[in-house]
């Protein structure tokens, strides 16, 4: 669907250009886009490895594990499925650590594995009511560290990138608040809807 969004708006540009005799305008701003576009790409990937390296290391120093292990109660919690399976409970874990220290690419292989791990306990052709639970708690995630957001301040110039925290930590606790106790109300009127 998105590769026909994007055929689209192509096709509407183009069309636009040739109808208002703008297409050097519009050749230049596509030049443009394109080297922004890498620029932005290369400072967030970079910051994005930065901080991936620290999650690795604080997963072979054994502190990830400490974090996850500070968290489970909550998650054990918040996940009653997941409690008679600790592959599944600690890949939640993993993937709320990551998140959590704002590494949503590094967050993503986990979530997965959760997913599926749930997916799996749950035992129907159904989305259950954890399943759900984790879908909003990656989507309105608590973030200590916003690594992705302070990469692209720092790519278009900001000062102080992560100046940005004591907003993010407020925004995301709400968010986050506000989306576990929404999930927790509607998973008592929802309908069984298939994957």
């Amino acid at each position: 669907m998105l590769g026909k969004i994007w055929v689209v708006m192509v096709v509407f540009s183009l069309f636009c250009a040739l109808f208002s005799q703008k297409t050097s305008e519009l050749s230049s701003a596509v030049s443009a886009g394109a080297s922004q576009g890498i620029e932005l790409v290369l400072s967030i990937g970079g910051m994005i490895m930065l901080w991936s390296g620290v999650m690795e290391i604080m997963k072979r120093s054994g502190l990830s594990e400490k974090l996850a292990r500070l968290l489970t109660p909550l998650l054990r919690f918040l996940f009653p499925s997941a409690r008679k399976d600790d592959g599944v409970m600690s890949d939640i874990a993993s993937n709320v650590t990551a998140n959590l220290l704002g590494l949503g690419n590094a967050a993503t292989p986990a979530g997965i594995r959760a997913a599926q791990g749930l997916y799996r306990l749950g035992g129907s052709e159904y989305a259950t009511n954890d399943l759900c639970m984790l879908v909003v708690i990656n989507t309105a995630s608590l973030q200590l560290i916003p690594t992705t957001v302070a990469a692209i301040r720092a790519s278009l110039g900001a000062a102080a990138p992560f100046d940005i925290i004591p907003a993010v930590w407020f925004a995301s606790a709400v968010s986050q608040c506000v989306g576990i106790v929404c999930a927790a109300l509607f998973s008592k009127f929802r309908r069984k809807s298939p994957l």
